[in-house]
């Protein structure tokens, strides 16, 4: 008799960076925040761009279009920060929209491609496919690294 109630289904946050989806479990995230003004800090790694004061806590922020080496853009009304946590660390990802909460079947979901064309590669968890979609899974571990 097999367990597939746990291991079915995969709750997401979906976002977006360029044109590329993007997902992370729910379970690591903690909220989803407008952008708000950013304090950076001295000598941090290029895509670290500083710390935000959130409800009293200091959380510092990753742009992930500079950790990904994607083209830089300026922040839009869209533009998001979403704050995940990992193994006791919080930590806000600078995004260009966060759109959905999705459910994804396990069985949707497929290792990353041998052959990836991007340095992103090392951040990816998987690859899901719905529909017509086409949801990048990433390894939060790996991109905080």
């Amino acid at each position: 008799m097999e367990n597939t109630a746990a291991a079915s289904e995969l709750k997401v946050i979906v976002f977006q960076l360029m044109e590329k989806e993007y997902a992370i479990p729910v379970s690591q995230v903690r909220s989803i925040e407008k952008v708000e003004y950013i304090t950076r800090v001295p000598k941090a790694a290029p895509y670290v761009k500083g710390v935000i004061n959130l409800r009293g806590v200091v959380t510092p922020v990753i742009d992930l279009r500079s950790r990904f080496s994607l083209p830089k853009e300026e922040h839009t009304e869209d533009t998001r920060i979403i704050i995940a946590g990992i193994n006791d660390m919080e930590v806000g990802l600078v995004v260009d929209a966060a759109n959905d909460v999705l459910d994804i079947h396990s069985d949707g979901i497929e290792s990353q491609p041998e052959v990836v064309g991007s340095v992103e590669a090392g951040y990816i968890s998987g690859v899901a496919k719905i529909e017509k979609r086409l949801l990048v899974l990433l390894n939060l571990e790996e991109v905080l690294n």
